[in-house]
């Protein structure tokens, strides 16, 4: 049997700009990216801790450290300086599940990683 269970989380980072005329996503900073172990097109969760939205996209790479950019439709979702929680989840066996940690990564309000 496999369970769907979290794999990483950006807790609590700031929007730092919405566009909403680009086809879709969440664009994050690089540093952000590895800190995570996100995949670029991986899909993930955007939880809105200022208005309850949550809802799905995917991952692209930004450029600029600390980016947090929601795109497309999702810019709908969201203004800027809104804090979120970034979460994606992996599929692991229930035997696997019991032991894995995942990878959570804290950042202050310039989305700088803290812990």
């Amino acid at each position: 049997m496999k369970i769907e269970i979290l794999s990483s989380k950006i807790h609590r980072a700031r929007v730092t700009d919405a566009n909403l005329n680009y086809v879709g996503s969440v664009t994050i900073g690089p540093e952000l990216i590895e800190a995570a172990g996100l995949c670029e097109y991986q899909k993930v969760e955007i939880l809105n801790v200022n208005n309850g939205e949550r809802f799905a996209t995917y991952v692209i790479r930004g450029e600029k450290k600390g980016e947090i950019c929601l795109n497309g439709a999702a810019a709908r979702k969201v203004c800027i300086g809104d804090v979120v929680i970034i979460v994606a989840y992996a599929l692991l066996s229930a035997k696997k599940a019991r032991d894995f940690e995942p990878k959570i990564v804290q950042v202050n309000e310039q989305n700088e990683i803290v812990k």
